[in-house]
């Protein structure tokens, strides 16, 4: 579990809280509802590889990421991982069970060292009946979560490897577009392969025909996107072979 730190949000710096101010959900509130959001919000580090959360846990949080990344994921009983998502900073999770009081759907680990706003379900769901425009944000939110799980039911069931590995890279560094030098992400060659369904050894074997082409660069525990034109084509043509 996450270690939370005493004091109120508001005690905190306007970088950390500009988390929240920024996001989408909570960019149009009032200076008022605002302040009141920030009261709710408990700050939490995490260290990597620490879990947050399990499958069939209660949902009494909602959570938004300030720094570091959180990994959403699921497992079978023999001990296979899929990874659904990466969660970066700026965005927030764990919404779903929280909104319908089921138990939680996933499993949610500490991907990097991180920070980590947390909101109680006891307190953020009367704010959210106070606040009808931020209700309709929500069920957007989760029409735009429902449509992300479609596309990568459709990759994994339609895609090749190639199609596969484009679309996810490209998803997972969408926020930063603009970036002249690249866009990053922090996952290793074996959390990739558990996110499109391929093995390993496949995984590297793509990224490293793409490195030969300066498509991609490849870190320690990281792969840099440096031609997402080029690795689009795959996906809008259907995934055509790329080694």
């Amino acid at each position: 579990m996450p270690q939370q730190r005493t004091g109120e949000a508001q005690g905190f710096s306007s970088s950390k809280l500009s988390v929240l101010r920024k996001h989408p959900y909570f960019a149009d509130l009032e200076p008022e509802a605002f302040d009141q959001l920030c009261r709710y919000a408990k700050h939490s580090t995490l260290k990597r590889g620490a879990t947050l959360f399990s499958k069939g846990d209660q949902g009494i949080s909602l959570y938004a990421v300030i720094s570091g990344s959180v990994k959403i994921s699921i497992s079978s009983p023999d001990g296979r991982n899929a990874i659904l998502n990466i969660i970066g900073p700026g965005e927030i999770f764990g919404e779903i069970a929280l909104l319908d009081g089921g138990a939680r759907s996933t499993d949610a680990t500490a991907n990097t060292n991180c920070e980590l706003f947390t909101i109680d379900k006891r307190e953020f769901i009367p704010f959210v009946r106070s606040q009808p425009t931020l209700a309709m944000k929500f069920i957007e939110l989760l029409c735009t979560r429902l449509r992300r799980t479609s596309d990568q039911v459709e990759q994994v069931i339609l895609q090749n490897l190639p199609g596969r590995l484009a679309s996810a890279l490209l998803r997972l560094t969408e926020k930063q577009k603009l970036e002249p030098q690249g866009r990053t992400v922090a996952i290793t060659q074996q959390e990739i392969s558990e996110m499109v369904g391929m093995t390993r050894e496949s995984i590297n074997k793509q990224l490293r025909a793409w490195a030969a082409r300066d498509w991609v660069r490849l870190e320690h525990g990281a792969i840099v996107v440096l031609k997402a034109e080029l690795l689009q084509t795959l996906v809008d043509a259907g995934a055509h072979e790329g080694e």
